[in-house]
């Protein structure tokens, strides 16, 4: 590894398994101290135990992002504990299905709540310790279902549009308090919160459902963690020093057709 983050300390949320736990351990590999936030607190210590297992830092925190308390405590003392704070990775995130028309107001709540709201709590309690250093970091977790229609998943799309649009807003309030801000716009990646959603797309058949999407990214595959990791580990590190307000689709070419 090349050492990008190195001094750095780092706050994934969602870091118990998919892409957050993907990133964790490649931030961690990469020289940073990270914070690992999950709903799950037993997810996040198995993250923070591959990371020690190879020699990094890490703390596992458990933590439910959609609540201000418990956001405003877990960031506090990934910076007492850890020293610092300079990357949150807002990577926390739920699906929904439904289109207008059938979706629950359930489903819509929580799909907000995570998803935009969330992102929104997390970025406002880290902004004081992000600014104390010599500049911070913030990555947020998007969708191309937040840049192109996604059929039956209103939701869903309107969340991870609120997250593209908040992530600009942001870059404009924060450049003065030189904390730069960016989202990642993945395609559908192979994870735990896709498993569903793939096998509802083929009736119940998984094989089916990966077929159905696959044909959709002209690159021919569906994407991984690691992928989308890497692409987070660029904007939180200081090669991407002149980016902010940035949408970057990881996407296979899915939205460029």
């Amino acid at each position: 590894m090349t050492g990008r983050l190195d001094g750095k300390v780092a706050m994934i949320t969602g870091a118990g398994s998919g892409i957050g736990r993907a990133a964790a351990e490649l931030f961690a590999a990469e020289g940073a101290a990270v914070a690992v936030l999950d709903l799950d607190g037993s997810a996040a210590e198995e993250t923070v135990g591959k990371i020690e297992a190879e020699g990094g830092t890490a703390l596992a925190l458990a933590a439910n992002v959609a609540l201000a308390a418990d956001v405003e405590s877990a960031v506090a003392r990934a910076a007492r504990d850890l020293g610092r704070l300079d990357v949150l990775y807002n990577n926390a995130g739920v699906n929904s299905a439904g289109s207008v028309a059938d979706a629950t107001e359930n489903d819509w709540d929580r799909c907000f709540a995570v998803n935009a709201k969330g992102t929104f709590l997390c970025s406002r309690a880290a902004v004081p310790y992000l600014e104390q250093g010599e500049g911070g970091a913030i990555v947020n977790q998007g969708s191309v279902a937040g840049l192109v229609a996604v059929p039956n998943f209103a939701a869903y799309c309107a969340a991870k549009g609120a997250v593209v649009a908040l992530t600009r807003s942001m870059a404009i309030d924060l450049a003065g308090r030189r904390i730069r801000v960016n989202a990642i716009c993945p395609g559908t990646i192979f994870t735990p919160l896709m498993e569903p959603m793939l096998r509802a797309r083929g009736d119940g058949d998984l094989d089916a459902g990966l077929a159905k999407t696959v044909v959709k990214y002209p690159i021919g595959r569906l994407g991984t963690p690691a992928e989308i990791a890497h692409v987070a580990l660029f904007l939180a590190s200081d090669d991407a020093s002149f980016l902010t307000g940035s949408i970057v689709t990881a996407d296979g070419g899915m939205t460029a057709q």
